[in-house]
């Protein structure tokens, strides 16, 4: 019973932001090669958004609760508000092939 309580507690949980699709390759591979090591978690924005985001209240959630989020959103003003919000709860966001918006956000090159 130990050694399920330890893989519980072990599993992290990964929250994915994607917009049209853009993190479905990534979400595969953690799928396909993570096993069982993930609770993987997945918010979709699929439709159009205007030029500039003023309140992105109604695309991002009010809360994150997440061991880690990826950021595969292509629009900026999601992304750095994203990040913002990550930043603010310490939760580490990896933003990959962006340029930095956020102090705190990791974006490795793609």
């Amino acid at each position: 019973m130990t050694s399920q309580n330890n893989l519980k507690k072990s599993i992290q949980k990964i929250l994915v932001f994607q917009q049209n699709g853009r993190g479905e390759s990534k979400i595969h591979g953690i799928i396909k090669y993570g096993k069982n090591l993930f609770d993987l978690q997945i918010i979709s924005i699929n439709q159009p958004l205007p030029p500039v985001i003023d309140d992105s209240i109604q695309y991002l959630p009010h809360d994150i609760n997440a061991d880690l989020v990826l950021d595969y959103l292509a629009h900026p003003d999601l992304s750095h508000d994203l990040g913002v919000m990550c930043v603010n709860k310490k939760i580490p966001v990896i933003a990959t092939g962006k340029k930095p918006q956020v102090k705190g956000v990791f974006t490795p090159p793609t």
